[in-house]
Formats: structure tokens, sequence, C-alpha cells
């Protein structure tokens, strides 16, 4: 299967990804798209199903763009889903490693605690629900199989309103109308309901009967907030709130930790196995009490707050400046004073305290879809962690940056898929990155010694080598020839270095300085 949950067949030998297909079935379909090296297409009759294949729980299993695997037994989904991480690793970034089976739900329905809902005109009247799969058509619903019971009836409610008093609704090519989206946020555990109306304009009409409606219908209401966004963009939400009623955050749990989750919070939408994440990412971090942690894409702090009970200190970083605010407030609430929390882009930020002598023992990632930044790795191989916990909701991007730091002096110990969003292809993972120790590698002292290679004989190939083999990570030529000319060597005991460089590049790294001065002495070349 593909990692968007189609099944995969040929036809005269292109590939077709066939949705609504599983592993090892026989079907009828219908080629919906023609590109140059592949077909897209659709189920049309089951000739022979998988025993995994299921009938959908869900009236709007097919129609609906969210759960694309409803037809696919829950066995066979955290099945699909290790495979879909192993495939990523081996594929991507040819890293041969054991991924573990994935820790999937006792109860896997009902559990998100955030929903967004799209709304349209359809017949004159107002709908909401889902987008349908890769289109912006949306699919009316009244029910749900993942959400919870309050967000289902607070849409429902803000669509009522909306209808019976003719509020307008946006349209996305003209750029007019009121009312975009309906979100929801509901805590798992305190039942406390935040309603959002994200609109084109600064207010709306018929407030007071929007919020008696919301309160009559939904005991739980702690929160309704416009969230102002006037873009012709598809962006969801813009950055201007404004409370109409009550606080303007709810809040939740993750295990005996409490959060305060504001309008423009990410705060991760299942609860229940976000702990199971958190837990395995500090089994992996084997915790003493006297380390030194970043937690890079810190959101509200949820991550930095599990950790801060067991180690000496943490640093939490995060670009959105009300998500720091979040996160102090959180730490303070959860009488957590070995925090600190740094608003800026991670790269930026893990450079100044690179610069500032900052020596975590452990750095933990927590990147959006599209994985770290390069300069987020250069620094953090430069502050050279004992470990890293990289905890990914993109088995591609991860693959990618693993391959960096493997090729940069560290090994992946451990890898753990999470089911984070039961019935989606989508699949989180926990893995553990050591740097690699003496054990790691081969002693080459010996090998070299015995090759009695005199000092005007050591080429960048053999500096290369040595490199490679004691601290883990590739040497650049011209880096070779950066720190030979530092020291004031002739070029001739390299006889393969160039007098100049033919294009600009970054200055070698501190930490590759030091390898090729370790490299030159081993070679006696200097003392």
């Amino acid at each position: 299967m593909a990692h968007e949950g189609q099944g995969v067949g040929r036809l005269d030998g292109i590939a077709v990804f066939v949705r609504g297909a599983l592993k090892g079935e026989r079907v009828l379909a219908k080629i919906d798209e023609k590109h140059k090296n592949y077909l897209n297409a659709h189920v049309e009759k089951i000739l022979l199903p998988s025993q995994e294949r299921i009938t959908p729980k869900c009236i709007y299993a097919g129609k609906c763009g969210g759960c694309t695997l409803q037809h696919l037994s829950y066995k066979g989904q955290l099945e699909f889903k290790k495979q879909v991480v192993d495939d990523s690793l081996s594929r991507i970034g040819k890293i041969n490693t054991i991924v573990y089976d994935t820790i999937g739900m006792d109860n896997p329905l009902y559990y998100r605690d955030k929903a967004e809902y799209p709304v349209g005109i359809e017949d004159g009247n107002i709908k909401s629900g889902f987008y349908a799969s890769k289109s912006h058509n949306i699919i009316a619903i009244d029910s749900c199989m993942i959400q919870s019971d309050y967000s289902i009836e607070a849409m429902k409610t803000v669509r009522e309103w909306a209808n019976n008093y003719k509020i307008s609704i946006f349209d996305e090519k003209s750029g007019k109308g009121l009312l975009r989206h309906i979100i929801t946020k509901v805590g798992f555990t305190t039942k406390e309901v935040m309603v959002i109306l994200v609109i084109n304009g600064i207010d709306i009409p018929y407030k007071d009967e929007l919020i008696n409606t919301l309160k009559k219908n939904i005991k739980e209401l702690k929160s309704i907030v416009l969230n102002i966004n006037k873009s012709r963009s598809r962006l969801v939400m813009g950055s201007q709130n404004i409370v109409i009623y009550g606080d303007g955050y709810i809040t939740d749990y993750i295990g005996d930790k409490k959060f305060e989750i504001s309008p423009l919070s990410f705060f991760q939408v299942n609860p229940i196995q976000t702990k199971v994440l958190y837990e395995k990412a500090l089994e992996y971090a084997d915790l003493k009490g006297d380390e030194i942690v970043i937690d890079v894409y810190c959101g509200i702090g949820t991550i930095s707050i599990f950790f801060a009970k067991y180690v000496k200190h943490v640093y939490g970083i995060e670009v959105v400046s009300d998500a720091v605010e979040d996160a102090k407030r959180n730490a303070a609430i959860n009488n957590v004073d070995n925090a600190d929390f740094i608003a800026g882009k991670a790269e930026d930020v893990m450079k100044d305290l690179c610069n500032k002598g900052l020596k975590p023992n452990v750095i933990v990632f927590d990147p959006p879809r599209k994985g770290l930044d390069k300069d987020v790795v250069e620094t953090s191989i430069k502050m050279n962690p004992k470990k890293i916990i990289y905890v990914s909701c993109n088995p591609t991007t991860l693959a990618r940056d693993l391959r960096i730091f493997e090729d940069n002096g560290y090994k992946t110990e451990k890898v753990q898929p999470v089911d984070m969003f039961p019935y989606t292809y989508h699949v989180e993972t926990c893995v553990l990155l050591s740097h690699k120790s003496a054990d790691d590698f081969i002693s080459v002292k010996m090998e070299y010694e015995d090759r009695k290679i005199q000092p005007d004989r050591v080429t960048y190939r053999l500096i290369q080598e040595y490199v490679k083999e004691k601290y883990g990570f590739k040497m650049h030529t011209a880096y070779i020839a950066e720190v030979k000319r530092s020291l004031g060597l002739p070029m001739y005991v390299a006889p393969n270095a160039v007098e100049k460089l033919k294009h600009p590049y970054k200055p070698a790294p501190e930490y590759k300085v030091e390898a090729i001065k370790d490299a030159l002495r081993h070679f006696k070349v200097i003392d």
C-alpha cells in the first residue's frame, strides 16, 4: 500500500494508486487521473477482498476526506503504519534498524479534541462538515466517529444559528461573505468546550442569540471566540482573536500535567496517545536528573513541562509568541521553575544558545510536517548532545533528517510508531538517536599505522576515511583545505588540495575543524 493508504497496482508497467483498495486484493478500478509516470484510480468493485477488509462504521466513509482507512481493520491499520515508517527509513534514509510494532488505542473512536469545520452553501442552505478528499468540496455531516459529541453539537448549533439569521458565508473566489470556519476545542478530561468562529470581518450580527443558544445546548461551554481572517488565502485562521464569551482558553490534561489551551495554541489532538508518546520519549531519554534539555518546536510547553521534573533545566523554543506565553503560564500552573521558553525561529535561537556555550545533554525535536530546518540540524550537531529524541508526524521528512544525523556521528537506536490518528493514514513516530561511542567505531589507529603512511603522502581521501571511521560523519575537501591553510601547511603536503576555491562555501563548523586536526595529528602532519 502507498503511504496515503491507496492500494498499488500496475497497468502496462505504470503504477496505479487505487483509492479504497487494500494490499493483496483483486479489484475492478476506474481511472480518475492520468499522469506521466502514474495513474490515480478508485475502486468500482471488490473481486477478491482482503481478510483485513471491514465494513466502515461511518455513514460518510468514502465521501469525507478525513478517515481514509475505515475499510481496513484496526490491526491492519497498525501494521500498515509500521510498514510506512519502515519503508521511509530504509528507502529514503537508507537506515536499517528495527521499527517496533505501532502502539495503538484500546478504543480508537471519538479521540479528537479539535475540529475545523469549513462552511458553505448548498441549495440555499448553509452546510458545514469536512472537505472531500483532495478538494475543497464540503461534505455536510451531522456525526463523526472520531470527534467528540460536544464538538458535533457545537458545530450544528452554530450552523443552525447561521441559517436562522441568514449569516453570509465567505466565498473563496469573490472574497466576500462573513463566516469561514467553525472550530471547536474540547478538553478531553475536563470536557470544557471552546467554540471559534473564523470570520472575514471584525464582528458578527445576532451575537447574543448565538451566545445564548450555545450556552443552552452545551452546558460545558467555557469560551466563544471570533478569529479574524480577512485574507484571500486558504489559511484557516488569522492572528487576531476577540473573546465574546467566557475565558480565552480551556484547560485539559496530559497525564497529571494541566494545560491552558488558547485559540491559536497547538495541542496534540489525541491526549490519550500523547501521554503514551511523551512517556516513550521520556523512556528513550533515560534521564538521571542532571541533564540540560532543549525542546525545539515546543508549542505551549507540553514536552518541556513533561520533562522538567526529571532534568536540571529545560529550554523550550517556539516561533509563535502567543504559544510561548501559554508555555510560561502552563509552567507556572504546574509549578515548574526549571524551564525557560524563548520566542523565535528555531534556527536563530539554536545558534544563539550555541554561541553562548550551552551544551545540552538531550535535544528533543517535535517539528511540523516539513521537518527540521537545515540550520537547526547543523547547530544541533555542533552542540554535540549525547541523545536526540525526534518526535515526527511525517515519516518522509523524518527519514531525510535521520540520514543527516547518521552521517554526522549519530546512530538511530530505537523507532516507535504511535497511532495518534486512528482510521487515517497519519502516524506519529518517536525516535532515539545516540551519539556513536568508541565501541561503535572500528579502530583505525592500527590500520593506518600498519600502512606506514608518510606525512607527505597523506591525501584528502585518507583524512576523509579517518574522520568517517572515527567520528561517523563525512568531510568535504574544502574544509580540509581551509584547516590546512589556517595551520600554515604547504599545499604539497596533500597533493590533491587546491590553491583557490572555485565556489563560496560556509566556514567549517568547529566540530569538523577539530576532527580534521585530529586526523592531521594522527598522520603526524602536525604535532
